[in-house]
């Protein structure tokens, strides 16, 4: 299932580019403009007055180069900070920039006195569209937060797994990979049992992988080394998770005042209130395709059936009555007060009715 041409015409494409000076030029202007705000990156002005297709000059930002770790201790610079800036360098050109040094090797990276990053080579670069880079984003924090299913229909979204019928077993590979591969260190583990493991969960599943990430990933392997140089416990995943989280916040719009925050915090609570049917749904989807089993007895299943629909129906009046109540002491601290009471009278109804329900469960459970 692999997309064997769309790689080959990336390669192709990336390639070509890379033997264009005036191409190369260009890449190197663009890079320079996406850290221009940014003090601990540096790169190199492009002299176009003496530039042509077969000559490139620029400017000339010497540094230590990346992998000489003795001349970086000497120069008093912190190994374990310049593989975490490394990681959060490309984060930014992933995430941010949608556009990549796609060849972060040793070579091309050197390091300058004052502890800044310095890029060189900008002839092989890659670009990304806005949704796959929202795709990423989505991955890296379901593979922080161990989240299966929220990696699952990252992957969906960005063509690397493709929608089948049944999706219970994929899921059930990457929780067992999220929850054995990815807090431990590679070194403790025998690599036998590593690919026997990961042969066993991977074997006839659909996954793919698509041209688009042809040099990501080439991209992330080189740099998982360099951070690996400069600190053997570098790990890359750390680094991502608080990035993403702060990208993530920039980009969503922010509540200027205390009735957009009213707003969204009524929004998520009705979202969680109506969208329990649907997760009903999703769990009686899960019970069809085997992904939960429940085996209770005959004599039980009535009295069970009838304590689920009283403790959804509780669930329901309790969210209600919460989001009243909020939205009541949010009116009542910015002063207005009659809106005040007519929602707090208005709390009142699911609230008593929440009283009666759990008087009756509590009943129904004593008899039983």
């Amino acid at each position: 299932n692999r997309d064997w041409l769309g790689i080959y015409a990336e390669c192709c494409r990336i390639l070509w580019q890379e033997v264009d000076y005036l191409q190369e030029g260009r890449s190197a202007d663009t890079f320079r403009r996406n850290f221009r705000g940014i003090d601990w990156v540096k790169v190199p002005k492009v002299y176009w007055r003496y530039a042509s297709p077969r000559v490139l000059t620029l400017e000339y930002v010497p540094g230590i180069k990346i992998s000489h770790y003795e001349a970086l201790e000497a120069a008093g610079l912190e190994r374990k900070q310049l593989a975490k800036l490394s990681a959060r360098a490309y984060l930014q050109q992933l995430l941010n920039d949608g556009f990549f040094h796609a060849d972060p090797h040793p070579g091309n990276l050197a390091v300058s006195p004052d502890g800044a990053l310095i890029f060189y080579d900008f002839g092989m670069m890659g670009e990304i569209k806005a949704n796959v880079k929202a795709g990423l984003m989505e991955t890296m924090l379901g593979i922080t937060e161990k989240d299966a299913d929220r990696v699952m229909n990252s992957l969906v979204t960005l063509g690397a797994l493709e929608a089948t019928g049944d999706l219970a077993p994929v899921r059930r590979s990457i929780q067992f990979m999220l929850d054995n591969f990815m807090d431990k260190p590679f070194e403790a583990q025998s690599i036998t049992a590593i690919s026997d493991d990961l042969y066993e969960i991977a074997y006839d599943q659909p996954f793919r992988f698509p041209a688009t990430f042809t040099f990501v990933m080439r991209a992330f392997s080189t740099l998982e080394g360099v951070g690996k140089g400069l600190d053997p416990e570098f790990n890359f995943m750390a680094v991502a998770q608080p990035f993403a989280l702060q990208v993530m916040s920039e980009n969503l719009p922010s509540g200027s005042n205390i009735i957009d925050q009213l707003g969204r915090q009524a929004a998520q609570l009705s979202t969680s209130t109506f969208g329990l049917p649907r997760r009903i749904e999703d769990t009686i989807d899960k019970l069809d395709r085997g992904d939960i089993r429940i085996r209770v007895r005959a004599q039980e299943s009535d009295r069970l059936l009838r304590k689920l629909g009283g403790m959804q129906l509780a669930t329901n009046y309790t969210l209600i009555f919460c989001a009243l109540i909020l939205s009541a002491t949010l009116l009542f601290v910015n002063g207005s007060f009659i809106p005040t009471a007519v929602v707090g009278a208005i709390a009142l109804v699911p609230g008593w009715a929440l009283w009666r329900l759990l008087k009756k469960l509590d009943r129904y459970d004593r008899k039983f």
